[in-house]
């Protein structure tokens, strides 16, 4: 390794080991007789010293060089003179075993251990100047690239304002920037983003608000609390809004001491953080709440998290008990005037504020996605009625749909799949059940059956099939065979009931239908033949019919 080689990571201070293994120290044998666990202090400067009091000129973090010449010959003398090395916060005491002494002194060998502060051992001669230069050169060189760095940090989370970017991107850029897990809570301690570096968001999340309610707040970025997290608060409108937190390496249960000390550039880093969100939280209207829900929401429909555990994490993390509860989708498809994120707010507050434990967020510009949490033994369908009214009180018009129950949220997804297979099936303004505020699956006949198919080519290729001829008939001559056929299909073949519901004779029905079973070449008294007219009736029907606003018509 040459001399001028930066051992240390990029951009922080060479540390005691790494200056020990430089060549210029090296070629001494140093040996470490003495606080071996403090090697990892940063060494900020070299002080060659031959006075008994050294101390009185050093500022903390120094490599204090000596050749042993200077200290005091009585054991009390040593203790205080290790005493004011270790209080002023020198990095490590050299001393060369050439002149004065062979083998370190018992008495400075106790103090450096009673202090912590680590002992080296120099077994051969060293050029004293030769080692300033070279770790000071070395520093400075580390100072350069902090420098830059820092620049670097500053420029890119100034990139990130001008490009309005949302607090997921900040975190991220946070994240990568510090190789460490950065998560964004509000003020009750919600974790709305979590950004993982080299774990995962279950390590980082789990039991989060306890955890989050030990850790004091700041009003600076600064490291708090029994897991040594690093935090920065973040504003809106002048008043405290929630906190940035960046955890330490590695992300560990509470019962562990915390991970190693953060540095300089991490306080740099979350402190631009704080000020990027707070700035961006006052250009952004949309709720951060609203935005937390979405993203976890559509991540559980789209299965998108890692594993099991990060997404029971998340969820916890958001206050909705992600164990020991079942879980029901519910879908609301909004009237095309409605303001879809007035409406996802109201929503949330008026929820919100009966206890009702859930996510809501826009799946799409005109649906909502909510998910409701309940204990294993409540009934859902009265869960989902209750919640069914406050989607309708919030947004008159809507159209509610439900999946089934899901077990845990592995299985959300499928409730999801079943929500919008409902919602599908559901033309916009089909009047409800009786007695309910939703839409299910067992609502699902031959009718919203073939709604819901009405894109498919075999579904129309079948309708036009079947009744082509007669339409164009209708169309090209001014006739309405095809209510006549519906009617008389809708009585279940009996031309009575078709004529005096249609208000026609019977000879004139007999007439129609004899010109339809012409115009199709069907047989209407054949009961199978009927039916496979009526489904085709219903198949024009769907295909007349407006798309659905939540759907993919959109």
């Amino acid at each position: 390794m040459s001399e001028n080689r930066q051992p240390g990571p990029a951009g922080r201070s060479p540390t005691v080991a790494d200056v020990l293994a430089l060549p210029v120290l090296a070629g001494g044998g140093p040996r470490v007789v003495a606080g071996e666990e403090h090697v990892d202090r940063p060494v900020r400067w070299v002080h060659i010293t031959e006075l008994t009091d050294p101390a009185s000129f050093l500022k903390g973090g120094e490599l204090v060089l000596t050749t042993g010449m200077p200290l005091p010959e009585d054991a009390a003398g040593v203790r205080r003179y290790v005493d004011e090395l270790a209080a002023v916060g020198a990095a490590a005491l050299v001393i060369e075993l050439v002149r004065r002494y062979h083998r370190p002194p018992d008495a400075l060998v106790r103090a450096c251990r009673a202090r912590g502060l680590p002992l080296v051992t120099l077994a051969r001669d060293v050029n004293f100047l030769e080692v300033t230069q070279v770790v000071h050169t070395l520093i400075l060189g580390h100072q350069a690239e902090a420098m830059r760095r820092t620049q670097g940090v500053h420029e890119a989370f100034t990139a990130l304002t001008l490009r309005g970017a949302g607090p997921e991107e900040v975190l991220r850029a946070a994240a990568g920037m510090s190789g460490r897990t950065v998560v964004l809570e509000n003020l009750v301690h919600r974790a709305l983003v979590c950004e993982p570096f080299g774990g995962t968001a279950r390590a980082a999340l789990t039991d989060w608000e306890r955890r989050s309610r030990t850790t004091p707040a700041t009003d600076r970025a600064e490291v708090t609390g029994p897991e040594g997290w690093l935090t920065a608060p973040v504003e809106y409108q002048g008043e405290r809004w929630g906190r940035v937190v960046m955890l330490p390496l590695p992300v560990v249960p509470p019962a562990v001491p915390p991970g190693p000390d953060f540095g300089p550039e991490d306080v740099t880093v979350l402190e631009r953080t704080a000020m990027t969100l707070t700035i961006a939280r006052l250009t952004r209207p949309t709720p951060w709440e609203r935005t937390a829900h979405r993203n976890v929401l559509r991540d559980l429909v789209e299965q998108r998290h890692r594993s099991a555990g990060d997404a029971r994490a998340r969820v916890a993390a958001l206050g909705l008990p992600a164990d020991h509860a079942r879980f029901v989708a519910v879908l609301a498809d909004l009237p095309a005037q409605e303001d879809a994120g007035a409406a996802e707010v109201r929503l949330a507050e008026e929820l919100g504020a009966t206890g009702t434990q859930v996510l809501v967020g826009l799946l799409s510009p005109a649906r909502l996605g909510v998910l409701l949490a309940l204990r294993p033994s409540r009934p859902w369908r009265q869960a989902v009625e209750r919640l069914g009214r406050t989607v309708l009180d919030a947004a008159p018009g809507a159209t509610v749909c439900a999946g089934s129950p899901a077990r845990d949220l592995a299985d959300v997804a499928r409730s999801f799949r079943e929500a919008v297979r409902v919602a599908e099936a559901t033309e916009p303004g089909l009047p409800l059940p009786s007695g309910r505020s939703f839409h299910e699956r067992s609502d699902i006949g031959l009718r919203r059956l073939l709604f819901a198919l009405r894109d498919d080519l075999r579904v129309q290729d079948y309708a036009e099939r079947q009744l082509g001829p007669l339409l164009d008939h209708d169309a090209r001559h001014g006739t309405d065979l095809v209510t006549t056929l519906r009617g008389y299909l809708d009585a279940a073949g009996n031309k009575t009931v078709a004529a005096r519901s249609a208000g026609l004779s019977r000879e004139t029905v007999y007439q129609r239908l004899r010109a339809i079973e012409r115009l199709l070449g069907r047989d209407l008294e054949s009961g199978e033949q009927r039916t496979e007219l009526h489904v085709a009736l219903h198949a024009v029907d769907a295909l007349r019919a407006r798309p659905h606003p939540g759907g993919r018509d959109r």
